[in-house]
């Protein structure tokens, strides 16, 4: 999974700032970014079109044969609402204010949200027979829109930065999503309109990055983690981190208030500590929170205006350090040794004042060693002068006493609504007809959380477009995670199982699908190269549940379990299991079975009709099915479609 998150722009005041040069005064209209030529606008729904003018300028949209108009308000904003129209593959589109927006090779057809994580992101040239494919990726009416990575504190209204639609091509084709684009090839041969493709992913983040705030605070698990982020993002907006943290410093800390870093401070009345030394093992004792050292030391005349290094060895937990009242060097990491430079114009002859400020949170704190302490000639280290010894210390303020620490919130993805303020809430309100989702890789280590946290992400999603909770408004449609890692024969515990399951309990929402990918993975790569029958399977759920072609879209599935009558046999039945068969002839694999006595036995399986009959001779009476419930099954089950069984487990939590 991917993990480099460098081209990021972080949502704070650099981005605030985009949005307050496109929203308030501009002599121009301007359209959202997210219109461009070569669009695809969603058929058959209203679709609002909205952007920046003047305040209170005139503006008409025309698309098609229809024309809205409207006023920009108070603060340059503006919106329309155009009427439902059906598929075109060439539309005009004009905007109309002090000046004209005449965008080209705009077309009416179905859209879709292309979201996830590094298998959503995952590019055409990693995937099966990728030259064939760009070279073959000649469709002028697939369009892609790339949006462009942004964490965020707060809902933004604006893309990172301006992007714009792509025309389908083999020029163009490598910068897609797989998924994405077989996807939408298969919806584009399959419907015969257009297909646009809106692609927000980000590679190893989780759910709740992609989740808004209103939902993640409606959760007894995720609140307090939701309102920390929120507010620790609004602290950077307002500064950066140093001083945000220096802020806090002098509004908590009587020790930075009272400038103990000063050489004039008087601390006769200050008591002596050995460093080094562990606060637990001497006279400071056990105490967390902030402790001030002082030494005052004698400069030779030789060292001045050289380069001199303090040397502090290791200091747990954190430390700042002054050289006379100035900053010069300071850490977070408690095992690291402190080396600080000194600059040459602070080096004088005579007397002088190292400070430390020594920040613990728990656990042992102080000077911990690792390293003699000394000061020496950065170009001689034979020039050194011991300073190891008797400190004066003082203690500060305790650490209950301290509000917490500004963090660096912005980097990384994985911070409850941070996607979703930074890459889903600038679409919104763009007319779509609904999503594709590859996620869950980063939340194995959660399953019962995937349980409740996935259906509220599709909740949320569909309230966010002001669509119908039944979906008819909004289609969602999931991959569920491949097979992965080391083989097993038999079931286990398994993150990756279980995961699945949570998904798989996904589908008791209206008008969900899932493609399952248990036949495709590969052990040793998290990003299976068969991107193509992933986005094939997931176009086959589009199109037989949003747009009713009558087609098989799900591998078989459980439905019930029974004994059967005066043998020691289980029978399975399936849903979706039209011509169950196996893959290679044999019979199905990964079918196991639980005794009265809790025990596991892997099930010889043989097929009749749309069921599967199980047993074990070891087995008396079976009380438990699984089905493939391993990190990486060996599976072999299909229906005629070719598409394979979704696993599963009788003895599943039913909420």
């Amino acid at each position: 999974m991917q993990k480099n998150f460098k081209v990021f722009v972080l949502g704070g005041m650099s981005t605030l700032a985009l949005a307050f040069s496109t929203g308030t005064s501009h002599a121009d209209v301007k359209l959202h970014s997210v219109f461009s030529n070569d669009m695809v606008l969603q058929r058959e729904k209203p679709f609002p079109v909205w952007g920046t003018a003047d305040a209170g300028e005139k503006i008409s949209v025309q698309v098609g044969a229809q024309t809205k108009s409207t006023v920009a308000a108070a603060d340059g904003s503006w919106r329309v609402t155009l009427d439902a129209m059906p598929a075109s593959e060439s539309t005009p589109f004009v905007v109309k204010g002090n000046n004209e927006i005449a965008l080209k090779n705009v077309a009416v057809g179905e859209v879709y949200l292309c979201s996830g994580q590094s298998n959503m992101e995952f590019g055409i040239l990693g995937s099966t027979n990728a030259q064939a494919e760009i070279a073959a990726a000649n469709f002028p009416n697939l369009r892609y829109l790339y949006v462009p990575k942004q964490i965020s504190g707060t809902p933004q209204k604006t893309l990172a930065v301006p992007t714009t639609w792509t025309v389908c091509s083999p020029q163009s084709v490598a910068s897609f999503s797989a998924v994405a684009y077989y996807f939408g090839r298969e919806m584009n041969q399959r419907l015969g309109v257009p297909i646009g493709l809106i692609s927000a992913s980000v590679g190893a983040t989780v759910a709740q990055a992609w989740t808004s705030r209103d939902t993640l605070v409606k959760r007894d698990d995720l609140r307090n983690e939701t309102v920390l982020f929120e507010q620790a993002a609004k602290d950077i907006a307002t500064g950066t981190l140093a001083e945000q943290t220096e802020k806090r410093w002098q509004n908590y800390d009587p020790g930075t208030k009272g400038n103990w870093s000063t050489p004039g401070l008087d601390d006769a009345a200050w008591k002596s500590v050995a460093v080094p030394s562990v606060w637990e093992r001497n006279e400071i004792g056990n105490f967390d929170g902030v402790v001030w050292y002082r030494k005052q030391v004698e400069i030779p005349a030789a060292w001045a205006g050289k380069d001199v290094v303090l040397h502090l060895g290791a200091i747990d937990d954190r430390d700042t350090t002054f050289f006379n009242g100035a900053q010069i060097g300071a850490s977070d990491v408690y095992n690291e040794l402190r080396q600080y430079k000194i600059p040459t114009a602070q080096v004088k002859a005579g007397r002088a004042v190292i400070a430390v400020r020594v920040y613990d949170l728990a656990g042992d704190a102080g000077f911990t060693g690792g390293d003699d302490v000394r000061l020496e000639l950065a170009n001689d280290a034979t020039q050194k002068m011991d300073i190891a010894g008797d400190w004066k210390y003082h203690k500060s303020i305790a650490a209950k006493d301290l509000p917490p620490a500004p963090q660096d919130v912005m980097n990384t993805p994985n911070r409850p609504s941070a996607l979703f303020n930074g890459m889903i809430a600038p679409l919104i309100p763009f007319a779509i007809r609904g999503a594709i989702w590859y996620q869950g890789e980063a939340s194995t280590g959660d399953p019962a959380q995937y349980r409740t946290l996935f259906p509220d992400l599709i909740h949320d999603w569909r309230t966010q477009w002001n669509a119908k909770q039944d979906g008819e408004e909004f289609g969602f449609y999931f991959v569920q995670l491949a097979n992965f890692m080391e083989r097993t024969n038999e079931p286990v515990q398994s993150g990756w199982a279980e995961l699945r399951e949570a998904q798989t309990m996904a589908l008791k929402i209206p008008r969900t699908g899932m493609a399952t990918t248990l036949d495709i993975g590969e052990a040793n790569d998290i990003h299976p190269k068969n991107k193509q029958d992933v986005g094939k399977r997931l176009a086959l759920a589009a199109l037989a549940i949003e747009h009713g072609q009558k087609l098989e879209y799900s591998g078989p599935s459980f439905s019930k379990m029974e004994t059967v009558a005066g043998k020691p046999e289980i029978k399975i039945s399936f849903s979706h299991a039209q011509g169950l068969k196996t893959t290679d002839g044999t019979a199905p694999r990964a079918f196991a079975i639980q005794d009265e006595a809790g025990k596991w036995f892997a099930a010889t399986a043989r097929i009749e009709g749309q069921s599967i009959v199980l047993s074990n001779p070891e087995v008396l009476r079976a009380v438990a099915v699984r089905y493939a419930w391993a990190n990486n099954p060996d599976v072999n089950l299909v229906n005629a479609a070719g598409l394979p069984a979704v696993s599963f487990r009788t003895d599943a939590p039913t909420q």
